[in-house]
C-alpha cells in the first residue's frame, strides 16, 4: 500500500512539473508572437504596422501672357494648349496628387481675355490642365483679383464643373470656412492656399485667401485632427529672385510648428531650393510651368517640376522617392510654345542647356 501512494505521489508531481513547463513555454510563446494573429483556418498571419502612400507631383505658375494664348488660337476662334504639353504629359500622368498654380484667372471671355498686366485666361487652358491630369489646383496669387471679383466668382463657377480639388478662392464666408477631408488610398489630406501679395484689395475675407499666421491657425488647428496630412499651397516671397527671403523663412517655420506637412511656394517665377524645415518639406518656388518670361531672360524660364511619395505609417508622415528636373518653357521669338524636361533637351533648343543644368539644380538643392 504505501508503495502504491509513493507512486501515485510521484505521478502527481510529475504532471505538476509537466504543466508548470507548458505553461511557461506557452507564456514564452505569447511573448515571441505578440504580433501574430490567427485566421480561423489556424493560419498565423503577421500584424504589419499600417502603411499608406500616395505620390505627389508640383509644377509652378500657369501663366498665360497674351503671346501664349495667341499661340493657341484656332482658326475658329477657339484655343488649343495641348501642343504645348506633350512633352511633359507622360510624367504628370503617373502620379497621384498633381499640383499647379493656376496664376492667369479663368475670368470669362464676357470680361475680355487679356495677358499681362491684367489677366484673363481663356476655359481652354483650364481644359487642358484637367486633360494633363492635374487635380490640385492653388487659385491664391496676386492676380486672383486683376478682372476683379467677377472673374473670380466665374472661375470657382468653372472649376467646380472639372473633377478637381481648388483652394485659395471662395464665392462665400461658409465656402471658405469648410475645409474639406479628401481621402487618395487611405490617406487622408486637406489642401489649404495662400497669397501674401495681391494686385488688388480684396472686397472681403473670403474672395481672395489672403495670408495672416492668425488665420493659418485656426484653419490647421481645425483640421489637424481629421487628417494624415495637410498640404499648403504659399505665394510668396520676391519676384525674379532665387533666394529664398526672410519672411518666406519665418512662415515656413510657423506653419511646420502648427503641423503643416508640405509647403508648395510660388511667385517669385524663378526657381529657389527644395528642404526641410523640421518635418515639413518646403519647395519654395517652382518657377513658371507656363509662360513667356523666357522673353526676360533664361532665369525665368527655367522651373521646376517635383514629385515624392508621402508615406504614412502608424500616423506619421515620412517622404520617399523624391525626383526632382528642370523644366524649360520655351519660345522661338514669343511662339511655338512647349514645356520641355530638361532631359528632352538639346544645345539645338538651348544652347549650353547642361551648364545652365548644373547651376539650377545647384539652386535647387540649396548648395
Amino acid at each position: 500500500m504505501a508503495k502504491k501512494r509513493r507512486k501515485l505521489k510521484g505521478s502527481v508531481y510529475l504532471v505538476l512539473i509537466l504543466i508548470v513547463v507548458l505553461s511557461i513555454g506557452v507564456v514564452n510563446i505569447s511573448r515571441g508572437r505578440k504580433n501574430v494573429s490567427i485566421n480561423n483556418d489556424d493560419t498565423p498571419v503577421i500584424n504589419q504596422p499600417s502603411l499608406k502612400r500616395m505620390s505627389l507631383v508640383a509644377v509652378g505658375d500657369v501663366l498665360i501672357h497674351e503671346s501664349v494664348y495667341k499661340d493657341a488660337l484656332n482658326s475658329d476662334g477657339t484655343y488649343n494648349f495641348h501642343k504645348m504639353f506633350t512633352e511633359i504629359e507622360p510624367i504628370i500622368k503617373k502620379y497621384d496628387l498633381k499640383f499647379c498654380n493656376q496664376e492667369s484667372t479663368i475670368g470669362g471671355e464676357a470680361l475680355g481675355i487679356s495677358g499681362y498686366p491684367s489677366f484673363n485666361s481663356p476655359d481652354e487652358i483650364g481644359d487642358e490642365i484637367v486633360n494633363l491630369g492635374f487635380n490640385l489646383i492653388s487659385l491664391a496669387n496676386n492676380h486672383a483679383l486683376d478682372k476683379g471679383v467677377d472673374a473670380i466668382k466665374y472661375s470657382n463657377s468653372y472649376w467646380k464643373t472639372k473633377d478637381v480639388i481648388t483652394a485659395g478662392t471662395y464665392s462665400s464666408a461658409s465656402e471658405r470656412d469648410n475645409i474639406k477631408v479628401y481621402e487618395k488610398n487611405g490617406i487622408k489630406y486637406a489642401f489649404l492656399a495662400y497669397t501674401t501679395i495681391s494686385n488688388r484689395t480684396p472686397s472681403n475675407d473670403y474672395i481672395l485667401n489672403m495670408y495672416s499666421a492668425t488665420k493659418a491657425k485656426k484653419d490647421i488647428e481645425s483640421i489637424k485632427d481629421k487628417v494624415d496630412v495637410i498640404i499648403v499651397s504659399m505665394h510668396w516671397g520676391v519676384e525674379d529672385s532665387n533666394t529664398v527671403s526672410e519672411s518666406q523663412k519665418q512662415i515656413a517655420e510657423y506653419l511646420s510648428s502648427l503641423g503643416v506637412n508640405i509647403i508648395i511656394g510660388h511667385h517669385p517665377h524663378v526657381v529657389q531650393k527644395v528642404s526641410y524645415v523640421g518635418d515639413t518639406l518646403v519647395i519654395y518656388s517652382l518657377g513658371n510651368f507656363i509662360s513667356n518670361q523666357l522673353s526676360i531672360g533664361i532665369n525665368n524660364g527655367i522651373g521646376l517640376i517635383y514629385g515624392i511619395d508621402i508615406v504614412v505609417k502608424d500616423g506619421k508622415v515620412s517622404f520617399e522617392n523624391e525626383y526632382k528636373e528642370l523644366i524649360l518653357s520655351y519660345a522661338l521669338n514669343s511662339t511655338n510654345f512647349k514645356v520641355i524636361p530638361f532631359s528632352k533637351l538639346n544645345d539645338n533648343l538651348l544652347n549650353n542647356y547642361k551648364s545652365y543644368e548644373k547651376k539650377y539644380m545647384s539652386i535647387v538643392n540649396g548648395e
